[in-house]
């Protein structure tokens, strides 16, 4: 007997403006609580007369949080943000904002960028593929961050190696320039952004995945 096979669920328009920023705005304030909490319950241990034997442990978990919190906020300012009216970025200190992301990931950094210098929707697609790359290897491995000029523009190669090593669903809709499905709204958004700044500076995205090693590559015009 035969049996009708539904049809495939038709994938979601993209959301509008106003809907990316939203979800760009949910997805830092996830980034951020985590360790905006920790500060707060190191400060309660603090506070707690009776847990003054962990007041060691409740420093270094202020201390700890503190930092991954500033880091992620230097971080997202450039990668999410307009950075003030900058233009062009250091690349050595694109460096340090990775760095200090991947400091709390479980993958390893390898960043190799050749240009001294790149322009802005560069510098954000460095950023940003940096730390789609370290979330695709959940329980470690190595994320390269390779980049060269390529006459007036640039070409962007980021590889995620490592065990179990991974893409969502998700991601590569958004990098697709397509809508989030049902998969979750925090991955989606960051890819679609990439997808849109990419587009919109007149430059190529894509993304490969096989086993153990995820690959995204990039070209962005000067």
């Amino acid at each position: 007997m035969d049996v009708d096979t539904p049809a495939p669920a038709e994938p979601k328009a993209p959301p509008k403006t106003a809907e990316v920023a939203a979800y760009l705005a949910a997805r830092m304030c996830h980034d951020f609580i985590s360790p905006a909490s920790a500060i707060v319950s190191g400060l309660d241990l603090l506070d707690d007369p009776s847990a003054q034997d962990m007041k060691e442990e409740a420093m270094g978990l202020i201390q700890g949080s503190a930092r991954k919190l500033a880091d992620l906020l230097s971080f997202s300012r450039v990668a999410f943000g307009a950075s003030a009216s900058a233009e062009t970025f250091d690349a050595r200190e694109l460096a340090k904002l990775a760095g200090g992301l991947f400091h709390h990931m479980r993958a390893e950094l390898d960043w190799q960028v050749e240009p001294p210098a790149v322009n802005k929707p560069a510098a954000r697609t460095l950023l940003n593929l940096a730390q789609m790359a370290g979330a695709a290897l959940p329980t470690g491995g190595v994320a390269r961050i390779r980049a060269v000029a390529e006459g007036a523009g640039m070409a962007i190669a980021v590889e995620a190696v490592g065990p179990k090593a991974r893409l969502r669903p998700e991601v590569l809709r958004g990098l697709q320039g397509e809508g989030p499905g049902e998969g979750l709204h925090g991955h989606w958004v960051q890819a679609y952004y990439v997808h849109l700044f990419v587009g919109d500076a007149g430059g190529r995205i894509f993304a490969d995945v096989t086993e153990e090693k995820v690959t995204f590559a990039a070209t962005i015009p000067g």
